[in-house]
Protein backbone atom coordinates (compact mmCIF):
# COMPACT_ATOMS: atom_id res chain seq x y z
CA UNK A 1 0.00 0.00 0.00
CA UNK A 2 1.98 2.88 -0.92
CA UNK A 3 1.63 6.37 1.74
CA UNK A 4 -0.16 9.77 1.19
CA UNK A 5 2.72 11.89 0.39
CA UNK A 6 3.18 14.97 1.88
CA UNK A 7 5.35 18.17 0.71
CA UNK A 8 7.22 20.18 2.11
CA UNK A 9 11.40 20.40 3.19
CA UNK A 10 12.79 17.63 4.62
CA UNK A 11 14.55 20.33 7.51
CA UNK A 12 11.12 21.34 8.56
CA UNK A 13 10.21 18.29 9.79
CA UNK A 14 12.63 18.52 13.04
CA UNK A 15 11.27 15.68 15.28
CA UNK A 16 11.21 13.02 11.83
CA UNK A 17 14.78 14.15 11.18
CA UNK A 18 16.17 13.95 15.18
CA UNK A 19 15.02 10.44 15.04
CA UNK A 20 16.47 9.71 11.42
CA UNK A 21 19.88 11.01 11.85
CA UNK A 22 20.08 10.55 16.19
CA UNK A 23 19.77 6.51 16.47
CA UNK A 24 23.47 7.19 15.93
CA UNK A 25 24.20 9.45 18.22
CA UNK A 26 26.29 7.71 21.11
CA UNK A 27 29.08 6.44 18.53
CA UNK A 28 29.31 10.31 17.95
CA UNK A 29 29.55 10.97 20.64
CA UNK A 30 32.16 8.95 22.25
CA UNK A 31 34.11 9.68 19.49
CA UNK A 32 33.90 13.68 19.71
CA UNK A 33 35.00 13.37 23.66
CA UNK A 34 37.89 10.72 22.59
CA UNK A 35 39.06 13.53 19.84
CA UNK A 36 38.55 16.41 22.70
CA UNK A 37 41.13 14.65 25.43
CA UNK A 38 43.34 13.02 22.50
CA UNK A 39 43.79 16.31 19.73
CA UNK A 40 42.83 19.42 21.90
CA UNK A 41 45.70 21.39 23.11
CA UNK A 42 43.70 22.65 25.52
CA UNK A 43 40.86 21.46 27.94
CA UNK A 44 37.86 21.64 26.26
CA UNK A 45 34.95 23.08 27.64
CA UNK A 46 32.95 25.15 25.23
CA UNK A 47 31.60 23.52 22.22
CA UNK A 48 30.44 24.99 18.96
CA UNK A 49 28.17 23.29 16.30
CA UNK A 50 27.93 25.56 12.52
CA UNK A 51 24.53 23.78 11.30
CA UNK A 52 23.46 21.74 14.05
CA UNK A 53 20.11 21.24 13.07
CA UNK A 54 18.09 19.46 15.94
CA UNK A 55 20.92 19.54 17.69
CA UNK A 56 21.34 15.86 18.76
CA UNK A 57 24.66 16.38 19.80
CA UNK A 58 24.68 19.50 21.39
CA UNK A 59 22.36 18.70 24.41
CA UNK A 60 23.97 15.50 24.83
CA UNK A 61 27.11 17.50 25.23
CA UNK A 62 25.27 20.09 27.58
CA UNK A 63 24.11 17.20 29.76
CA UNK A 64 27.78 16.34 29.97
CA UNK A 65 28.82 19.33 31.52
CA UNK A 66 30.10 20.88 28.10
CA UNK A 67 29.05 24.84 27.40
CA UNK A 68 27.51 24.39 23.49
CA UNK A 69 26.21 26.54 21.61
CA UNK A 70 25.41 26.59 17.41
CA UNK A 71 23.62 27.93 14.61
CA UNK A 72 21.50 26.96 11.97
CA UNK A 73 19.64 28.57 8.81
CA UNK A 74 16.21 26.49 9.35
CA UNK A 75 14.21 28.11 12.08
CA UNK A 76 12.27 25.08 12.95
CA UNK A 77 15.06 23.44 13.93
CA UNK A 78 16.50 26.18 15.74
CA UNK A 79 13.70 26.36 17.89
CA UNK A 80 13.37 22.57 18.33
CA UNK A 81 17.48 22.21 19.19
CA UNK A 82 16.58 25.17 21.59
CA UNK A 83 13.52 23.51 23.33
CA UNK A 84 15.28 20.45 23.71
CA UNK A 85 18.33 22.25 25.83
CA UNK A 86 16.11 24.31 28.13
CA UNK A 87 13.83 21.25 28.49
CA UNK A 88 17.16 19.21 30.15
CA UNK A 89 18.02 22.32 32.16
CA UNK A 90 19.84 24.28 30.02
CA UNK A 91 20.09 27.86 28.18
CA UNK A 92 19.15 27.94 24.72
CA UNK A 93 22.18 28.94 22.87
CA UNK A 94 21.19 27.89 19.07
CA UNK A 95 20.79 30.72 16.54
CA UNK A 96 19.31 31.24 13.28
CA UNK A 97 22.46 31.67 11.01
CA UNK A 98 24.61 30.57 8.19
CA UNK A 99 27.91 28.55 9.02
CA UNK A 100 29.96 30.27 6.35
CA UNK A 101 29.55 33.78 7.53
CA UNK A 102 29.15 33.94 11.49
CA UNK A 103 31.40 35.27 14.34
CA UNK A 104 31.49 34.57 18.22
CA UNK A 105 31.81 36.80 21.10
CA UNK A 106 33.61 34.43 23.01
CA UNK A 107 36.35 31.56 21.47
CA UNK A 108 35.19 28.09 21.27
CA UNK A 109 37.54 24.99 22.23
CA UNK A 110 36.57 23.14 19.71
CA UNK A 111 33.79 22.74 16.95
CA UNK A 112 32.39 20.23 14.94
CA UNK A 113 30.11 19.52 11.58
CA UNK A 114 28.78 15.75 10.86
CA UNK A 115 26.88 13.84 8.21
CA UNK A 116 27.13 16.18 5.46
CA UNK A 117 26.15 19.60 6.51
CA UNK A 118 29.25 20.81 4.88
CA UNK A 119 27.76 19.89 1.56
CA UNK A 120 24.83 22.28 1.64
CA UNK A 121 27.41 25.39 0.90
CA UNK A 122 26.61 25.52 -2.77
CA UNK A 123 30.24 27.56 -3.63
CA UNK A 124 33.88 27.58 -2.70
CA UNK A 125 34.00 31.30 -1.12
CA UNK A 126 30.93 29.56 1.20
CA UNK A 127 33.18 26.75 1.73
CA UNK A 128 36.52 28.74 2.88
CA UNK A 129 33.90 31.32 4.44
CA UNK A 130 33.01 28.17 6.57
CA UNK A 131 36.42 27.55 7.28
CA UNK A 132 37.47 30.59 8.16
CA UNK A 133 34.68 31.27 10.49
CA UNK A 134 35.60 28.24 12.14
CA UNK A 135 39.20 29.01 12.23
CA UNK A 136 38.02 32.18 13.25
CA UNK A 137 36.04 30.93 16.60
CA UNK A 138 38.51 28.60 18.00
CA UNK A 139 41.34 29.26 20.68
CA UNK A 140 44.78 28.59 19.22
CA UNK A 141 44.96 24.60 20.13
CA UNK A 142 41.56 23.79 19.42
CA UNK A 143 40.06 21.17 17.05
CA UNK A 144 37.16 21.11 14.28
CA UNK A 145 35.91 17.59 13.53
CA UNK A 146 34.24 17.53 10.23
CA UNK A 147 32.36 14.35 8.90
CA UNK A 148 31.96 14.43 5.27
CA UNK A 149 31.00 11.75 1.87
CA UNK A 150 33.48 11.98 -0.27
CA UNK A 151 32.86 11.23 -3.96
CA UNK A 152 35.54 8.83 -5.51
CA UNK A 153 37.96 10.81 -8.53
CA UNK A 154 37.79 8.25 -11.07
CA UNK A 155 33.77 7.57 -10.89
CA UNK A 156 31.98 9.34 -13.57
CA UNK A 157 28.73 11.22 -14.14
CA UNK A 158 27.54 7.16 -13.68
CA UNK A 159 27.57 7.67 -10.56
CA UNK A 160 25.32 6.48 -7.91
CA UNK A 161 24.18 5.36 -4.49
CA UNK A 162 21.48 4.45 -2.45
CA UNK A 163 21.10 3.82 1.17
CA UNK A 164 18.30 2.83 3.16
CA UNK A 165 17.46 2.61 7.33
CA UNK A 166 15.01 2.30 10.22
CA UNK A 167 14.84 4.31 13.30
CA UNK A 168 12.05 3.82 16.26
CA UNK A 169 11.18 6.15 19.45
CA UNK A 170 8.53 4.89 21.14
CA UNK A 171 5.12 4.55 18.84
CA UNK A 172 6.93 6.45 15.92
CA UNK A 173 9.30 4.64 13.30
CA UNK A 174 11.09 5.90 10.35
CA UNK A 175 11.64 4.32 7.68
CA UNK A 176 14.21 6.19 5.09
CA UNK A 177 15.36 6.01 1.82
CA UNK A 178 18.84 8.32 0.19
CA UNK A 179 19.50 8.35 -3.20
CA UNK A 180 21.89 10.16 -5.42
CA UNK A 181 21.24 10.92 -8.78
CA UNK A 182 22.36 13.40 -11.39
CA UNK A 183 25.70 13.46 -10.04
CA UNK A 184 28.30 16.10 -12.17
CA UNK A 185 31.84 15.92 -11.72
CA UNK A 186 32.50 18.69 -13.61
CA UNK A 187 30.14 21.66 -11.76
CA UNK A 188 30.57 19.24 -8.80
CA UNK A 189 26.95 18.90 -7.80
CA UNK A 190 24.96 15.56 -7.09
CA UNK A 191 21.33 15.67 -6.46
CA UNK A 192 20.40 13.52 -3.11
CA UNK A 193 16.64 12.18 -2.95
CA UNK A 194 15.40 11.43 0.35
CA UNK A 195 12.40 9.62 1.79
CA UNK A 196 10.90 9.39 4.77
CA UNK A 197 7.66 6.47 5.25
CA UNK A 198 6.77 7.97 8.85
CA UNK A 199 4.25 5.52 10.91
CA UNK A 200 2.44 6.50 14.41
CA UNK A 201 -0.33 4.98 15.37
CA UNK A 202 -2.52 7.20 14.01
CA UNK A 203 -1.65 7.82 10.87
CA UNK A 204 0.91 6.48 8.10
CA UNK A 205 2.42 8.93 5.50
CA UNK A 206 5.80 10.05 3.28
CA UNK A 207 7.97 13.10 3.32
CA UNK A 208 9.89 13.55 -0.25
CA UNK A 209 12.18 16.02 -0.69
CA UNK A 210 15.76 16.36 -2.92
CA UNK A 211 18.54 18.92 -2.19
CA UNK A 212 21.81 19.77 -4.02
CA UNK A 213 25.44 18.59 -2.89
CA UNK A 214 28.33 20.26 -3.26
CA UNK A 215 31.00 17.41 -4.09
CA UNK A 216 34.20 17.00 -2.90
CA UNK A 217 36.89 14.58 -4.07
CA UNK A 218 40.30 14.35 -1.83
CA UNK A 219 42.31 16.34 -4.54
CA UNK A 220 39.38 19.22 -3.61
CA UNK A 221 39.34 18.72 -0.01
CA UNK A 222 43.33 19.21 0.22
CA UNK A 223 42.80 22.21 -2.25
CA UNK A 224 40.20 23.81 -0.10
CA UNK A 225 42.69 22.82 3.18
CA UNK A 226 45.33 25.31 1.81
CA UNK A 227 43.33 28.19 1.50
CA UNK A 228 42.89 28.14 5.30
CA UNK A 229 46.43 27.39 6.72
CA UNK A 230 45.54 28.24 10.20
CA UNK A 231 43.54 24.94 10.77
CA UNK A 232 46.14 22.35 10.58
CA UNK A 233 44.75 18.67 9.24
CA UNK A 234 46.42 16.24 12.09
CA UNK A 235 44.00 12.73 11.28
CA UNK A 236 41.36 11.41 9.52
CA UNK A 237 39.01 8.36 10.36
CA UNK A 238 35.75 7.20 9.00
CA UNK A 239 31.79 7.10 9.96
CA UNK A 240 33.12 3.66 12.30
CA UNK A 241 34.16 6.42 14.87
CA UNK A 242 37.11 4.50 16.66
CA UNK A 243 39.71 6.56 17.79
CA UNK A 244 41.83 4.09 17.49
CA UNK A 245 41.87 3.51 14.13
CA UNK A 246 42.82 6.29 12.09
CA UNK A 247 42.71 5.83 8.32
CA UNK A 248 44.49 7.04 5.29
CA UNK A 249 42.56 8.78 2.54
CA UNK A 250 43.16 7.41 -0.79
CA UNK A 251 41.55 8.33 -4.19
CA UNK A 252 38.57 5.68 -3.54
CA UNK A 253 37.68 6.63 0.52
CA UNK A 254 34.20 7.91 0.37
CA UNK A 255 33.34 8.66 4.05
CA UNK A 256 36.20 10.59 6.31
CA UNK A 257 36.26 12.76 9.16
CA UNK A 258 38.74 14.86 9.28
CA UNK A 259 40.68 16.31 12.66
CA UNK A 260 41.79 20.07 12.29
CA UNK A 261 43.65 22.34 14.95
CA UNK A 262 43.91 25.81 14.92
CA UNK A 263 47.87 26.69 15.18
Amino acid sequence: MSLEQISGHLYDFPKYYDLVFGSDWKAEFDFLKDCFEKFAKRPVKRVFEPACGTGRLMYKLANDGYEVAGNDLNEKAVDFCNERLKRHGHEGTAVVGDMSDFTVKKKYDAAFNLINSFRHLKTEKEAVGHFRCIADALYKGGIFILGIHLNPEDVGDDYEAEEEWSARRGNLQVNTRLWSMNYDPKTRTEQIGFQYDVYTPSKQFSIVDQTVFRCYTRKHMKSLMKKVPELELIETYDFHYDIDDPIEVDADTEDVVYIFRKK
